[in-house]
């Protein structure tokens, strides 16, 4: 991989970084200023619900830090863009998709298709 595709990469992960823990601290503050009573138990429940959705939002992004965090990580290493299945590069196309990928195409496919086989 060249060292333009490297910085684009390298920028464009920093963005996806940026913009994620922006939202998770909005989340988080959004949740802070939200400690209502509720009268009605249906309010309640509902707000209960909206509160679980959220925090399970949270989750998911959390877990997409840690990726973006490890492709960063990749970069530093000069190992990023490098399947780990089989060694090969991931295509241009493939990083630009889905930046934090660890797998090529052909290793993604053949993943999916055991977990489908084995029911996960």
């Amino acid at each position: 991989m060249e060292q333009k595709d490297i910085e684009f990469f390298r920028k464009t992960l920093t963005d996806m970084l940026n913009d994620v823990q922006k939202k998770g601290d909005s989340t988080i503050e959004d949740m802070n200023g939200s400690n209502e009573l509720f009268a009605d138990p249906a309010d309640r429940a509902t707000a209960e619900s909206d509160r679980s959705f959220t925090l399970r939002i949270r989750d998911r992004e959390l877990h997409l830090i840690h990726k973006i965090q490890a492709a960063l990580q990749r970069i530093e290493e000069g190992v990023y863009g490098i399947c780990d299945e089989c060694g090969e590069e991931i295509s241009l196309s493939r990083l630009k998709a889905r930046p934090v990928t660890r797998l090529c195409i052909k290793c993604k496919e053949k993943q999916e298709l055991l977990e489908k086989r084995h029911g996960r």
